[in-house]
């Protein structure tokens, strides 16, 4: 029961934060200019408009992945590189934000709800669950999204402050896809083989891994340390 539990809380977790991040791109390509995506429906929370079937189970599974892409028209925006960046980062951004407000609804509910049942401890340890993995995937999906590989976030950035013969630009368009591609399956194959064949050594070979761990150690650091001090825990403290 409680496995099941885990994989709901997993699916609920991926959803808060792959929506929202589709959700903020369209947002701000609209305010910038672009009406494409509002057009096309995708300016909703509405999680359907958004699922992507391999990027939602490769983020159950890895921790990375990612909705269907919102589709934007540069040429629309008012201010054609300003516009461009805002709404590459603005996905980024949400997923941030939903962070810093997951991280201490899951310290409530883990050091303060205290079930009273059976039924009352499950349901405890979805919303547990839920918070907690929607703070560590919105971590991972804010790093993730900045790697410059085409079609990430990232790769958007570096093209608001490049030209289209820029070779390096040009490289990564081409070839971005592909790297992306072969990073997350050799994560995966290294989870596999750690997780399952008790492997332990290719833990140190997972590329994301150390993305993973730089995103939940590094960039997470402020928002556990500012609420660890606020619910009068030591500033340090970590549940990852």
């Amino acid at each position: 029961m409680e496995d099941l539990i885990y994989y709901l809380a997993s699916a609920v977790a991926v959803l808060m934060v792959l929506v929202p991040h589709e959700f903020a791109h369209a947002f701000v390509a609209y305010k910038c200019g672009d009406g494409t995506a509002k057009f096309q429906g995708r300016l909703t929370l509405n999680p359907i408009k958004h699922f992507e079937p391999t990027g939602f189970v490769l983020c159950l599974l890895t921790g990375f992945g990612w909705a269907k892409p919102v589709p934007i028209y540069p040429s629309n925006f008012r201010n054609y590189r300003k516009g461009l960046f805002l709404t590459a980062i603005a996905g980024v951004t949400a997923n941030y934000i939903i962070a810093f407000i997951a991280y201490p609804l899951y310290l409530l509910i883990a050091l303060y709800v205290q079930p009273a049942n059976q039924v009352g401890a499950y349901a405890v340890y979805f919303f547990e669950y839920s918070f907690f993995l929607i703070f560590v995937f919105s971590l991972s999906i804010f790093i993730f999204n900045l790697l410059p590989f085409y079609p990430l976030d990232g790769f958007r950035v570096i093209e608001s402050f490049t030209r289209q013969v820029n070779p390096v630009r040009r490289f990564l368009r081409n070839y971005g896809f592909y790297i992306l591609m072969a990073l997350v399956i050799e994560s995966f194959v290294c989870d596999f083989l750690v997780r399952y064949l008790n492997i332990g050594i290719f833990e140190y070979f997972d590329i994301l891994g150390y993305v993973q761990l730089f995103a939940r150690r590094i960039v997470g650091f402020p928002i556990t340390a500012l609420w660890n001090v606020i619910f009068g825990l030591p500033f340090n403290f970590t549940v990852l």
